[in-house]
């Protein structure tokens, strides 16, 4: 793959020198975004499911419902704390904490354009970057699942304590199966550094197919789709949105770990620590597959479109295409059972990235030593029609199997109906005395 790195692109060499005035004005432009995110992003959601419900949604505080999110912040803010008299109070209040402080540091390895002038000072439209940051990300999401363990323990309710063993068996699962959903985007992209592999995705390449040169796209979303449709089913997992919301099913579980939580801050923080989940999945799915900061086609033929503030437009763009994705799936989708939940997990994403990372290192070598790839797609080609071919066969034994045992479900009831004996349940003797017309003898209260 041919990659080429413009002056404005960032690396790992740029980041480190900004003083320490830029670092602050960063940060405190991302918390700006992140806070303002949350509350539009509510306001946001309930319009848009409203609308997909034919119905008006928030439409009384402030214009078309504006202020209804900060109305109910301020409502939350001001509430009364109550504490349950069993609970931990320390890991009561820590949990919250934990919950968001993550997520906001998860977000500080997002790339939100390239090199810019910001006051007369250089510098790339990114906190920081690491070699590592996209492990960074995954770490940090693996601490913030304690915050939820936590509020689960410590309020000593059954409950919340189901809800937060649920939270922590499937975050494990799903993380697990996020992590390897990443690895064929290290193996193009070479590093692990996020501004780095925005940088991969500038030029897509050419392929050698049977003597004919074939422009390759530059998104890995197209390049890498497997590991991006893994990547959406993890997200929606670790995030614990609908239909993968069972750590707060209120079916079951009254909902969920923060059942002892009252609507004050501390139930404010949990919710602003799952959408801030939400808000870093999407800037991953942007950052990993959708190109970045980078201008899609046909805007990318301008010029000067990847350059000076204009790729933070295209990001935010992107982002909220991405989240107006993950609404769309709460307003479509019902809730999975747990078992279907965790077999997924287990039995479906992790073996299904095992095989695409063997498949995509095998032909990134083969690649890089120069071999013509031409016998492997065709091999690929007939493992993948061999494969669905098992499956098919496979599928289609089961569902014989559950017709038949439909069919004899079916005629078990039948026969059930004209002999209430033959399948062996209790029947109730039908020879009472009252059948024979002798009534019932009442006995005087307070006589043996």
């Amino acid at each position: 793959m041919s990659l080429t790195v413009l002056a404005t692109d960032p690396t790992l060499a740029d980041f480190g020198k900004d003083p320490i005035w830029i670092t602050i004005i960063k940060a405190v432009g991302i918390f700006a975004f992140l806070m303002l995110g949350i509350l539009f992003g509510v306001w946001y959601e309930r319009k848009l499911i409203s609308r997909m419900q034919n119905r008006y949604g928030p439409n009384r505080a402030g214009k078309f419902g504006l202020l209804q999110s900060v109305a109910d912040g301020i409502k939350m803010g001001l509430k009364e704390d109550i504490f349950p008299n069993t609970v931990d109070k320390v890991l009561y209040l820590l949990a919250p904490v934990i919950m968001v402080v993550p997520a906001f540091l998860a977000f500080s390895i997002t790339p939100f354009g390239p090199m810019v002038n910001m006051f007369g000072v250089q510098t790339p439209l990114q906190l920081v970057d690491l070699p590592v940051a996209v492990l960074f990300m995954l770490a940090m999401g693996a601490v913030s699942v304690y915050g939820v363990i936590l509020a689960g323990w410590s309020s000593r309710s059954p409950y919340a304590l189901l809800g937060g063993l649920r939270s922590a068996a499937q975050v494990v699962s799903y993380e697990i199966a996020m992590g390897l959903s990443f690895v064929a985007v290290f193996l193009f992209a070479g590093t692990l550094s996020t501004s780095e592999i925005v940088n991969a995705q500038a030029s897509g390449g050419t392929l050698d197919l049977l003597g004919l040169e074939i422009p390759m796209p530059s998104w890995y979303v197209i390049l890498l789709l497997p590991s991006f449709l893994i990547y959406v089913v993890c997200a929606f997992g670790e995030a614990a949105r609908i239909p993968f919301d069972l750590p707060e099913g209120e079916g079951e579980l009254v909902g969920g770990f923060q059942t002892e939580y009252s609507s004050s801050l501390k139930f404010a923080l949990i919710m602003m620590g799952e959408y801030l989940h939400t808000f870093t999945a999407s800037a991953m799915a942007i950052t990993l597959f959708l190109g970045g900061w980078r201008a899609p086609w046909p805007i990318s033929l301008w010029d000067g479109a990847n350059t000076g503030y204009w790729p933070f437009l295209w990001f935010f763009i992107k982002f909220v295409l991405v989240f107006s994705f993950v609404v769309w799936a709460r307003a479509s989708l019902p809730r999975v059972r747990y078992d279907q939940l965790m077999a997924l997990g287990w039995k479906v994403l992790i073996p299904l990235n095992l095989a695409w990372i063997m498949l995509v290192a095998t032909v990134k070598l083969l690649r890089t030593d120069g071999i013509d790839l031409t016998y492997v797609y065709v091999i690929g080609a007939i493992v993948v029609v061999g494969a669905f071919a098992v499956w098919w066969r496979f599928d289609t034994v089961n569902q014989r199997r559950k017709d038949a045992d439909k069919a004899q479900v079916a005629a078990e009831f039948e026969q059930l109906a004209s002999e209430p004996t033959a399948g062996g349940f209790p029947v109730p003797p039908l020879d009472l005395p009252h059948y024979h017309g002798v009534e019932r003898k009442e006995v005087p209260s307070g006589s043996n």
